[in-house]
This record gives structure tokens, sequence and C-alpha cells, in this order.
């Protein structure tokens, strides 16, 4: 019985979210312009969008730069990488025409795994593509290329006449099966055009049921009987159709002293968006070994991080996870190894990695099995920036008091498009606008501050608009000190918290230069409270920001207690942007290390795995 063609369908590459082709297009050229190409910017962004939204890139870049960007491809990759990448960029129709008329008549196994794992829609497309292509029928290329039984399949499967994989004619399956039986294993020689006719027609779920019917007539899987009935590239075809999935080819292509990139590479393109987490689930139930894995073991370089890309996440990862929680007691050791030392985007694979290979919410089970503070780290480094964030400003404003320094720790340091995901994920989480939340929370200026922060509207200008409006600012600045508390609060407000950092940076720098003073005295001397903390903050993560959050750091493990939200917070969003220049601002601001700080002040796992994140020893 070949039980994996009933696998699901589940896919790793899907539409990118807040998608701008105009945006894409102009990257992608930034990437190619000047002397050599910037390849790793190339295949995060062209592996990370769907095959319909490649299609409007490369509609955006035609328009805007006059340019073909597939023959800008060419031009600045080379070897296996272009060739994937390229293949990524064309329309899965005309990926497939070119793969059949580059291997016309040398490569059976591409017309295989293409005619038997492609619908109804998807063969005509095919059809069409390969005409508009190159002017060819491509029936008769495929029947001048081929002969005998496995041609004549090869027909049947290019009238794309299949029965829908809704259809299933219960009162056909046990007569559909006693006629395979009767076609090859109850007699002498084979009725090869009997196989041809049910599994060139039927659909793939209701074989799946003749196929089971078969197991108990014939006491053995359609499988094995194909083996011994049949031969040669018609029992490969014949197989694929009953396999229904890629994974008949992939032990082929990646076993052995090489690599058939060919057939890797069209596979990985062909299915990412179709079903290639069941693709995954299936190769390593039928071969013992994660794709992931194999993949990374027979390829390298830029070729090979696409691939793993497009593979969508290391089925290792998520079985490790649940071996580690799984019967008595828990592995702790193994999951701070696995989460800790993974990116956020790997971390996210490994959820739905998890869910779709074990049927599991990996975030219930990590909750249901760790405590306290080490619980809360590693959840946090689970979760995406934005569902971390919003959880934050969440917890800052539960309960009976609200923690101020949270909410403009979070709203001051975040740009535009983080505060606007975190506003997203907000919304999605708690059912409520992340605005109002705020809004009911505190009052006064502070609210129309962090209100304003929480727009994620901060200007981004370009150098030269900034520098036209220094002048106008400083000047604004120097009339605001002299103004009283709440015009000056007023005023200050709508500079700090509307202006880019490079631009606020170069008025402070004036501001000292006409006035002799520092903008932070002035904040310190007229204004207090969460106001002043707030405007403090907005001035210290203009000027140093790296050097804002040592601070923040040193504060919350000074003295006899430790500040865990704030040490978890700080540590779970700067780990993959700026940790290392904070570790370099603590060990000179506080004459000691943030490695030493963390080893004093933590324990246990929940001390280890803060270790790791914070990288080392200074």
């Amino acid at each position: 019985m070949i039980s994996e063609g009933s696998c699901g369908t589940e896919d790793s590459i899907a539409d990118h979210p807040d998608f701008d082709a105009g945006s894409d297009a102009e990257a992608l050229y930034d990437a190619m312009k000047g002397f050599g190409s910037d390849k790793e910017a190339i295949l995060e962004l062209i592996a990370s969008r769907s095959n319909a939204q490649r299609q409007e890139i490369r509609a955006a870049y035609k328009s805007q730069f006059g340019k073909d960007l597939i023959d800008d491809l060419k031009y600045e990759l080379t070897g296996k990488f272009e060739r994937l990448i390229v293949g990524l960029m064309r329309p899965p129709a005309y990926h497939d025409a070119k793969e059949i008329k580059d291997g016309a008549g040398t490569d059976e196994k591409c017309l295989i795994e293409i005619l038997a794992s492609r619908t109804n829609e998807q063969i005509h497309n095919l059809v069409a593509a390969y005409k508009d292509a190159y002017d060819r029928d491509l029936e008769e290329d495929v029947i001048g290329d081929t002969s005998g039984h496995f041609k004549k399949m090869l027909v049947v499967l290019l009238q794309g006449t299949r029965e829908e994989d809704d259809v299933v004619s219960e009162d056909l399956v046990e007569q559909d099966a006693q006629d395979l039986y009767d076609a090859g294993e109850a007699q002498w020689g084979t009725d090869e055009a009997k196989f041809i006719m049910l599994l060139g027609n039927r659909s793939v779920t209701h074989l799946q049921l003749v196929f089971d019917e078969y197991q108990k007539i014939a006491e053995k899987s359609i499988e094995d009987s194909i083996k011994s009935e049949l031969s040669g590239d018609f029992e490969t075809l014949m197989l694929a159709v009953g396999l229904y999935q890629c994974i008949v080819i992939f032990p082929i292509c990646l076993q052995g002293l090489g690599t058939a990139d060919n057939t890797l590479i069209r596979i990985m393109v062909c299915r990412s968006e179709i079903d290639m987490l069941d693709i995954r689930e299936c190769f390593r139930l039928r071969y013992e070994k994660s794709l992931y894995n194999m993949i990374q073991d027979d390829t390298s370089g830029d070729y090979k991080r696409t691939l793993l890309k497009l593979c969508g996440g290391d089925d290792d990862d998520a079985q490790a996870l649940r071996k580690a929680m799984k019967g008595f007691g828990t592995d702790e050791d193994t999951i701070i190894d696995i989460v800790a030392n993974r990116s956020n985007a790997q971390r996210q694979e490994i959820r739905q990695t998890f869910k779709s290979l074990l049927g599991r919410d990996l975030m219930a089970d990590l909750k249901s099995e760790l405590s306290k503070n080490l619980e809360r780290l590693i959840l946090g480094l689970m979760m995406t920036p934005a569902e971390f964030d919003a959880k934050m400003m969440k917890k800052a404003m539960e309960g009976a008091g609200t923690d101020e320094h949270a909410l403009i720790e979070i709203l001051v340091t975040r740009n535009n498009q983080e505060i606007q995901e975190m506003c997203s994920a907000y919304q999605n989480a708690y059912k409520k606008s992340l605005e109002d939340a705020i809004a009911s929370e505190t009052s006064g200026h502070f609210k129309r501050i962090l209100i304003s922060l929480a727009q994620g509207t901060r200007e981004e200008d370009p150098a030269d608009m900034a520098r036209a409006l220094e002048d106008a600012q400083v000047s604004e600045l120097a009339d605001a000190c002299n103004a009283d508390s709440g015009d000056l609060e007023d005023r200050f407000m709508s500079i700090l918290c509307t202006r880019s950092f490079p631009h606020l940076r170069r008025v402070f720098q004036e501001f000292v230069r006409c006035s002799n003073k520092d903008i932070e005295q002035i904040i310190k001397k007229e204004m207090s409270g969460d106001i002043k903390n707030a405007m403090f903050a907005i001035v210290r993560s203009v000027k140093n920001q790296p050097s804002y959050f040592a601070d923040r750091l040193y504060k919350a493990m000074k003295g006899l207690g430790t500040d865990d939200r704030a040490l978890i917070r700080i540590m779970v969003s700067r780990s993959e942007i700026d940790l290392f220049n904070i570790r370099k601002e603590f060990k000179e601001t506080h004459d000691a290390s943030l490695h030493e700080f963390i080893q004093g002040d933590t324990s246990g796992d929940y001390r280890k795995i803060l270790l790791i994140l914070c990288g080392g020893e200074d």
C-alpha cells in the first residue's frame, strides 16, 4: 500500500505580507547595480515571495527600469544558483515547458515527474505555454521522443482529463481493484492497457481506495505489484502516478556521488507553493532522513541557502523538541540549545513544521513543560518580533499599575515598520487597537507622546530635506526652552516624536553649537515624571541607541533584585539586531561585562540561555 500518497497539501512558500512589487523591484535593481551583486539580498527576496508576486515584481521591474528582470538575473548570477533563481522567477507553466523542452529525448524522469504530478489545469496551462514559447505541439514532441507503453501513458496524462481529486466512484472501487489484480498478478503476463486506463484516468483519492482494496485481494501492495509486473521508464511512471508525490524522484537526485541538480531544482521550484511540507513529512517517513539535512549535506553556498529556504525548515529540530518534551520530565538543555541557536525566522519555520509534522502547537507544548522566567524567555524567542512586542505592551498595561518604562522603551526604539506590525499583532491578539489601550491606561501629555509614537509615522526624510528643516527646528527648540512647561512639552513633542533619527541627531548637534546647551540638560531641568522619561529616552536613543539599551539592562540588574521582565524583553528583542554593540556600551559604561552581570544576577537554565543569547564574555 502506497500510504504516502494520502498526504494533504501544505506549502512552504506563501504570499509575502505587506507586499510592494515596486519596492521589491527597486531592491533587486539595487542588489545588481554596480560591481558585483548582493546575492544574499536576491535570494532572500525572491525565495520569500510567491510566484504570483514574483510575476508582479518582474512587471514592475520592466516598467521602472525598462529591463527584463530574468535577463539581468542571468547576467549577474552563475551556475546552479542562477538556474534556481531564474526558475523561481518564471510562471509555473513556462517553467514546466522549459524543463520538458531542455530534457527532450534525454530526461525521461523529467517527463515522468511533471506529467504524473500536475493537475488537469496545470497540464492544460503547460501545453499552452509550450506552444507559446516554442511554437510546437507538446503531444507531438512527446510521441516523437518516446515509445511503447511509456508513450501511451504519457499521452493519456497529457490530455488533462483525469478525474478531479474529489471524485470517488465508490461502486467502482472493488471492481477497479479486481481489474488491476486480473491484469497483473492473476495471469501470465501483464495487461498494460488496463493499468494505463485505470491509473491514467481515475482521481488520486479514488485510487487510494482502490489500492487499499487491492492489498486485501492480492495480499501485497500495488507498489510491489507494479515493480514485479512492469519495468523501465514505464514502471517508474506508474509508480509516480500511484505515489502522486515527487518523493519517488528525491532519492535519485540526492544520493550517490553527485546530485542531480536539474531534478532537485525543478521539484523545489514547482512544489514549494503546493505541498512541500507534506513532501518533507512523507520523505522522512519513507527514507528515515529529513529532506532538509539531505539538501544540507549535498549542496553548498547560495544555492544551498535558497534550497533550504524553499524547503521551509528542518524537521529534525521539530522532532528533537517533541522528543525533549515527551514522556516524564523535560530535556531543557535540548530546548535551550535549539531555540537559542536559531534565528527568529528559523524558529517560525520550526513552529510551522511542528504543527505540520506532529499536529501540535509548539507554543502550547513549551508553555506546559517550562516554568517561570525560562518559560517567558523561551516563548518570547519563539514569537515573531511583532507578536513579542505586542505581548510586552499588553503586559506593561495589565494589572493595577502601568510599566511606563516598558511602554517608552518599546515605542521609542522601534522603527515605523516594526511599530505598524506590532499594532497589527496587538489587534489580532487582543481584539483592541493598541492606541485605544494606551489611551485607557495613560493620561495627559504622556498619553499624547505615546499615541504619537504608536502611529508609526516618524519621518524618514532624505538628507537634503532634513538639512532644509534644521535651522528652523533648532530655533524652535531654543524658543521652547523659554516657554512655559505646557508649551515646552508640546513643542518638544512635535519635533522629537515626528522627525527621523538622523535628522534629530543633526538638530541636537546644532542646538549645542547655537545655544551652548545640551538637549538632555534642558529636559532634565524643565520636565518631570513620565514626560521627562519619554523625552529623555528619545534623545538617548537618537544619540546612541545601544548605549540606551545598555543603561536599561544595567538598571534591570543593579541592586538586590532583578527586573526579569525588562531583561527578557531587551535580550529577546535585540539579540538579532544590536546586542553586540549593547554589550560593548555596557562594558565601557559600567566597567563590567553584561556577561558578568547576567552570571551574577540569574541562575539555572534561565541563566544558561541568557548567556547563549549574550554571545560570550567580553
